[in-house]
């Protein structure tokens, strides 16, 4: 198999173990939290390795470009609205999250139609780390219950950790979608008088 197909066959796979991560979570299998948790993790690794393959092989491509953060939304939203629908996460943090990704999705789609560049956010990177964590430990948490391995009870009590976890997350990625908007607004209000 030609190299330059590797970065975009780990994307697709990356959606594709999404809702195998689904069904091992809502399972009533005795082991669904620990493999859903492990399906995430090796998920997680194509998101790390797709770009890192495609620079070192020079295969960026425009399809990869598009495929990668599609990719990398479906399986953190996945996660996101999972948590909702146990009751762990409010449905207003969600909403948050949805509606900042759908900002900055779109506001890259109008730059990109205009072929103009569009500033990213060290914060961006920030915020997608502290998803990712965040995730692995709300799953971790899920597996400790699941086991009933609670060998401090008021550490795995799962609901203040989880709010204090997504409480953050939240309000990260808030700020990153108003970052963005702050750094390209000079570009956007040029291009609306163009």
């Amino acid at each position: 198999m030609p190299k330059r197909y590797i970065p975009n066959i780990l994307t697709s796979m990356r959606i594709l173990l999404t809702p195998i991560f689904l069904l091992l979570l809502f399972s009533g299998y005795q082991h669904g939290k620990l493999f859903a948790l492990i399906v995430f993790i090796i998920a997680s690794l194509t998101d790390l390795y797709d770009g890192i393959l495609a620079r070192k092989f020079n295969t960026v491509s425009k399809f990869g470009m598009f495929l990668d953060p599609l990719a990398d939304k479906f399986l953190v939203l996945s996660a996101f609205i999972s948590f909702c629908i146990i009751g762990d996460v409010e449905l207003w943090m969600l909403i948050v999250i949805i509606v900042r990704d759908i900002f900055v999705t779109l506001l890259r789609s109008i730059m990109e139609a205009k072929k103009v560049t569009m500033h990213t956010s060290k914060g961006g990177k920030l915020k997608t780390t502290l998803q990712m964590i965040v995730i692995h430990l709300i799953l971790l948490i899920y597996v400790f219950q699941s086991y009933k391995v609670t060998p401090i009870e008021w550490f795995f009590d799962a609901y203040p950790i989880v709010y204090i976890l997504m409480l953050v997350t939240t309000i990260v990625t808030a700020y990153t979608g108003i970052d963005y908007f702050r750094q390209n607004y000079q570009t956007l209000k040029n291009l609306k008088n163009d």
